[in-house]
């Protein structure tokens, strides 16, 4: 098991750690669940989402908004070094209104009608405008923990939608725009942009709905990681890149 990053600091000890308990906690927080435990799940089980929907042409506007100085927008791997091994070069992108909790000030008083949206939807963790640009690629992989769950609203969705997807366990999706889904990223999921334009969503993850011993097991280890330098590094990236872009803004 690799504990090192790309640029040659250790992962962690609380990924470490995690990676390691990941199949324990996993399987107390299924045991809990209060919305099945499949790949897919049915967006009616959410009603924020109907919301979102419904809203999704005001948001639509913040996104495109943000996209016209799409220099601004930073390649994930910048922002979290974490995530270098499912975002290999700097077509993945993300504009972070909040993260693990935390709020990112600046980003949500770009996108304030986003921002305000999503403050809305229980137990969430993330939100971000992401942006996958064309020949972009997510190689396969298996989220942290079924303590949360992700939903992808579709913003910006190429004209060639049959060659931009995401295959989450045996079921390939496509996205539509103001149109969300929710999975569960636990399950092994990848994603590809094989069009010559950006794809961009608005991705949720939240905590799934949970009860009993692994509704305790989700607040620890949700916990754990938001006190954790994965995130702490993250953020502290963030408020790098975005006093960055405030200075060259005065140039």
């Amino acid at each position: 098991m690799k504990t090192a990053r790309r640029d040659g600091r250790k992962r962690p000890l609380l990924v470490r750690i995690g990676k390691s308990l990941r199949p324990l906690f996993n399987g107390l927080i299924a045991r809990g669940s209060l919305v099945p435990n499949t790949p897919l799940l049915e967006s009616s089980l959410f009603p924020w989402v109907a919301a979102l929907e419904k809203a999704a042409p005001l948001m639509q506007a913040e996104f495109r908004a943000i996209m016209a100085e799409r220099g601004a927008v930073p390649p994930l791997r910048d922002l979290s070094p974490d995530h270098e091994r499912i975002a290999p070069d700097t077509r993945w992108k993300s504009f972070f209104l909040y993260g693990y909790g935390i709020r990112v000030p600046e980003n949500c008083a770009r996108a304030p009608v986003t921002a305000q949206l999503v403050a809305g939807i229980p137990g969430l963790c993330s939100a971000l405008f992401s942006v996958l640009e064309p020949g972009g690629e997510i190689p396969p992989h298996n989220g942290v923990t079924k303590g949360m769950l992700n939903a992808h609203l579709g913003l910006g969705v190429p004209k060639d939608r049959d060659n931009c997807w995401i295959r989450v366990a045996d079921s390939t999706l496509h996205w539509d725009e103001g149109r969300m889904f929710v999975f569960d990223d636990t399950y092994r999921h990848t994603v590809q942009n094989n069009t010559d334009e950006v794809r961009g969503i608005l991705f949720i993850q939240f905590e799934r709905p949970a009860r009993g011993l692994g509704r305790l097991m989700q607040r620890i280890f949700l916990g754990g990681v938001k006190r954790s330098a994965f995130v702490r590094d993250a953020q502290s990236n963030i408020e790098r890149w975005n006093r960055i872009q405030a200075e060259l803004e005065k140039v």
